[in-house]
């Protein structure tokens, strides 16, 4: 019999996974014990059914007249995103966008830790944001050897994006978040995850003409 975490999944669903993640740890963080599908479709805007059908997916985790143990489906659904283990990552850019990323706490607590922060301002070395070393670019590839790194995240200009992709890759990387506009041509056994901030806006801005009267 097929394993139900190996399945293909639709990427409708695994998008929606992190929410229930989010929801489900701020339930565990308030000693909530158990809830049923409509009580979290109500917290979630999603349909209890929706959220059944997508919970099947993956092997269901519900009773009947019981509901969800909210501990164990936290922790499963941690284990099919993969956070149940750290997650060892680089950050490239000590702009703003990068500091954000090292400043941002929650990170850590989900399993990503940033071991270090990479730029070519050299009168940034040896210096550190919330703890993490600023290291110069020229560094990265030693680095992300002898750091067991698996995430980069490149919070970088167009040009200088390009470059450090086809950098960090030929050093082993197959995970890349990537904050610069520009799309990144690497090899398919590469992820990236594409996080454009301005095109983000634009969908805002489309929302909002669109509501207008």
């Amino acid at each position: 019999m097929e394993d139900k975490e190996e399945k293909k999944i639709s990427a409708v669903v695994i998008r929606r996974l992190p929410r229930y993640y989010r929801y489900l740890g701020e339930l565990v963080e308030n000693d909530v014990q158990r809830i049923s599908s409509k009580e979290l479709s109500e917290k979630m805007k999603v349909t209890a059914s929706q959220i059944r059908q997508d919970l099947n997916n993956f092997g269901g985790f519900g009773q009947q007249g019981y509901g969800y143990n909210v501990k164990y489906l936290y922790d499963k659904i941690g284990k099919i995103l993969g956070v149940n283990e750290p997650h060892n990552m680089i950050v490239v850019g000590a702009g703003n966008i990068g500091r954000a990323i090292c400043n941002y706490s929650d990170f850590s607590k989900r399993g990503f830790v940033i071991k270090g922060l990479f730029d070519n301002n050299k009168e940034l070395e040896g210096k550190e944001i919330a703890g993490v070393g600023i290291y110069s670019t020229d560094k990265i590839k030693d680095f992300i050897a002898q750091n067991h790194i698996e995430i980069v995240a490149l919070t970088l200009p167009k040009a200088a994006a390009k470059e450090v992709a086809s950098v960090v890759v030929e050093a082993g990387i197959k995970a890349i978040w990537n904050f610069a506009p520009v799309d990144l041509n690497l090899p398919p056994d590469v992820i990236v995850e594409n996080v454009h901030l301005s095109e983000s806006l634009m969908r805002l801005s489309y929302a909002i003409a669109n509501n207008k009267e």
